[in-house]
């Protein structure tokens, strides 16, 4: 995909995330080294078996919207950080403020 976003039109240097990709497509996603990625080389690059996405998605919540550092997310916190909470997959982006009370 780097072609796709960058071209060299006479550039004799790639950027620097060009030579990032390149390295990452060689290393760890053309796992078969065939110089393309596959079906299944693409879904463990976009779904990793070992990444959960919901407990990612968790601890960036509490760490954009804790202030006071205390591992705890007050209502406070919650409200001041509304517009992170509502674009968040982990709330089904808002409905889980609109659904509960105690939010």
């Amino acid at each position: 995909f780097p072609g796709d976003m960058y071209s060299h039109d006479g550039d004799a240097d790639e950027p620097e995330w060009v030579k990032t990709e390149r390295e990452q497509f060689v290393e760890f996603r053309d796992k078969n080294r065939d110089g393309k990625m596959d079906k299944e080389e693409t879904k463990d690059w976009i779904l990793p078996s070992d990444y959960d996405h919901a407990e990612a998605e968790a601890r960036h919540l509490v760490y954009e919207s804790d202030q006071n550092k205390d591992g705890k997310l007050s209502k406070e916190e919650i409200v001041e950080k509304y517009d992170l909470f509502v674009g968040s997959q982990a709330t089904d982006f808002g409905e889980a403020l609109v659904r509960h009370d105690e939010f």
